[in-house]
């Protein structure tokens, strides 16, 4: 369902991949070649499945923010890793009466850059300050709405590159 509309056609009918199937093929992602192989797909999301379940501590949007690095770190999709990772995370996040998160567009450079980091180093801080931030920055954002005040947004005529 999240990938409709959206899923690589040539992934489908070349390289027989579909969406709700682990892919087939082993993807580069960002600029080091991560992502579990494919033989290990399904191994490696059982296994981080039990470590985020047998967790006990009290730091939920950190534990949100590992599982969200290490399951785009396992890759395990050919498409649409990043909407079903920030679907999963968000569901995390709720079923342990945390609020969700928007991952917000003009944000996404610094979530590239926090995933990379994970990918080079293992350090989930960066990814987790991220997480606390557009947590604040989505309920800010909705209380706002509830309260009834919108944001001011840009008309066309507030884009100087369409002149």
């Amino acid at each position: 369902m999240l990938t409709s509309g959206t899923y690589d056609e040539h992934r489908y009918i070349a390289n027989k991949e579909q969406p709700g199937e682990f892919k087939r093929h082993d993807y580069i992602t960002g600029i080091h070649e991560v992502g579990s192989a494919v033989e290990d797909v399904e191994k490696d999301l059982i296994e981080l499945i039990i470590e985020v379940n047998e967790y006990e501590g009290k730091n939920i949007l950190k534990v949100a923010a590992y599982l969200h690095a290490k399951f785009e770190y396992i890759h395990p999709f050919a498409d649409g890793n990043g909407r079903v990772g920030r679907t999963l995370t968000n569901y995390y996040l709720m079923i342990h009466d945390y609020p969700p998160l928007i991952v917000y567009d003009e944000d996404k450079i610094l979530y590239y850059e926090c995933l990379q980091q994970y990918d080079e180093t293992e350090e989930i801080n960066p990814l987790y300050n991220f997480f606390k931030y557009e947590t604040e920055k989505t309920w800010e954002k909705t209380l706002l709405l509830a309260s009834g005040i919108k944001q001011k947004r840009k008309g066309l005529s507030g884009h100087t590159t369409l002149r």
